[in-house]
């Protein structure tokens, strides 16, 4: 267990460390940060890479082993009501514990915070039952995607202007790092009974469905509170001036994170529990060793939160202001950029993501290749984003083209690409989005006067859209390759072609 820890922890201080360094440089030349919001930030990057270190290393022996049971036992029993129930009680309860919905609760104006919380946990429950019936049953992807964003932008023309970016804001939040290895492994532990052509495809688009339903929730709810004329209250951050304030502010705040992760944690450890006594019957030191791997989850996702939290959220607020209101306001958009290219390699879920694609793939596609397809979307989401708050631009502009060249994609590319590319974008839009790339913007749209609902909210929403064409794009690559290489290898075997030595030097070239 220790080497698999120092495994996870140089992977982790690889993810964190670009990002880290990104900043110190701002500090150190042209965004200067006060002494206690370089602190926080900086041990707030030493919580992260410990954090995503043994959440990682938690959820391969304990998460994904219990969604891939649950799962499985689904699949097996071939009950439709029982499948129907379980799913629906499973998106329910772990969406209601999700931390990251109580964020945006407090955030959505006009409405109630259980108000928006219930319906938010109502439509990834019935999405997740609609997920798992599409495992099942065998139906294309694609389709349902058309439909239900067919659906989405419909609804959307009604719902105020101001709320349309919250409403697919909530779309990225409610899948985080706690209920995304477990959605993910249902789907995997459904698809792993099957040995058909599609069972890999149908490991991965969970995650993407239940990202649909918390759209169409808060949409419905845009167009019943009417909630466009309330104002967004802004944070307030405190000043701290000594390294002794800096740990005094983590030890305040971490007891909350100790408080919601355990609160995310048990529904999964009680379904765990139901599952063990009535169907899975594991030998104690399998039951032992998920015991453990509980542990190390609950444990990182406190230190990960609490670094994104008190650490990196001060920072993201204050670079985005202090870019705005200064010299350098030109260098909001590429420099946007680059921070997207690297944070998204600090999200805990997408490691997650990408070690499952690489399994269930069998290694035809790669980790790396997801990491950057994922990286460049981030880093064109983040450019918009910092343009629109420039520019005051309307989401829409960006949002209905970008859901259009996706979805025109899935007819062109492999289907286990659209289900990937789907899911990636509510893997990327986790707790670094929301804790310091949205105060990035937020603070950039402070600086230069904006509406905070309306410009700087959308962000988690760009976050989420772009992996669904750049995913998709490495799928159009991959087919073009494959397409390439099989003509390569029946053109080898033509008499013809032996004749010419310069033929047999170029297709030696192009093999190597």
């Amino acid at each position: 267990m220790n080497k698999k820890f120092l495994m996870k922890l140089k992977e982790s201080l690889t993810s964190v460390l670009p990002i880290t360094l990104l900043v110190l440089l701002l500090h150190f030349t042209i965004v200067p940060m006060s002494f206690g919001t370089v602190m926080m930030f900086i041990i707030g990057s030493l919580l992260l890479i410990i954090g995503m270190g043994l959440f990682t290393l938690g959820t391969d022996v304990s998460m994904m082993f219990i969604g891939e049971r649950i799962g499985s036992y689904l699949a097996k029993s071939g009950k439709i009501k029982l499948l129907v129930i379980l799913g629906f009680f499973m998106g329910l309860i772990i969406t209601i514990a999700e931390p990251d919905l109580q964020v945006l609760a407090k955030q959505t104006p006009g409405v109630p915070d259980m108000v928006i919380i219930l319906a938010v946990a109502l439509g990834v429950g019935l999405f997740l039952v609609i997920a798992l019936l599409r495992t099942l049953f065998q139906i294309k992807l694609s389709v349902i995607f058309i439909v239900m964003y067919g659906l989405v932008f419909l609804l959307a023309a009604f719902v105020p202007a101001d709320f349309i970016p919250v409403a697919f804001d909530s779309g990225g939040v409610t899948t985080g790092p706690m209920t995304v290895p477990f959605i993910m492994a249902l789907g995997i532990g459904m698809a792993s009974l099957r040995s058909d052509k599609n069972s890999q495809e149908d490991s991965f688009g969970l995650v993407a469905l239940c990202s649909v339903g918390p759209i169409l929730a808060v949409l419905l709810l845009g167009i019943f509170f009417k909630p466009g004329a309330t104002e967004y209250a802004e944070a307030t951050i405190t000043e701290i001036n000594s390294f002794s304030a800096v740990l005094k502010a983590f030890l305040i705040g971490m007891p909350m994170y100790f408080k919601e992760v355990a609160m995310a944690l048990l529904p999964i450890i009680a379904f765990f529990i139901i599952f063990q006594i009535f169907k899975m019957k594991l030998p104690k030191k399998q039951v032992l060793k998920i015991i453990i791997g509980l542990l190390y989850t609950y444990l990182g996702l406190v230190f990960f939160l609490s670094g994104a939290n008190i650490g990196f959220m001060p920072a993201g607020s204050y670079l985005g202001s202090e870019l705005l209101s200064g010299t350098y306001q030109w260098l909001i958009i590429p420099l946007g950029m680059l921070i997207g290219f690297f944070i998204v390699a600090a999200e805990p879920a997408v490691h997650v993501l990408k070690e499952q694609v690489e399994d269930i793939s069998e290694g035809n596609i790669t980790g790396k290749s997801m990491q950057l397809s994922l990286s460049i979307g981030v880093a064109v989401s983040v450019g918009l984003s910092m343009l629109r708050v420039s520019t005051g631009l309307s989401i829409w502009y960006l949002i209905i083209p970008g859901y259009l060249i996706a979805l025109t994609l899935t007819f062109f590319v492999p289907s286990i690409f659209t289900a990937i590319a789907f899911d990636s974008g509510g893997v990327a839009s986790g707790p670094m989005t929301a804790t310091f790339l949205l105060p990035l913007a937020m603070g950039a749209c402070e600086a230069v006067g904006g509406n905070i609902l309306s410009d700087a909210f959308g962000t988690v929403a760009m976050v989420a859209m772009t992996p669904l064409i750049t995913i998709q794009g490495l799928g159009l690559l991959y087919k073009f390759r494959t397409r390439r290489s099989l003509q390569l290898e029946n053109d080898t075997y033509q008499p013809e072609l032996l004749l010419s030595d310069e033929i047999i030097y170029f297709d030696t070239e192009e093999r190597s």
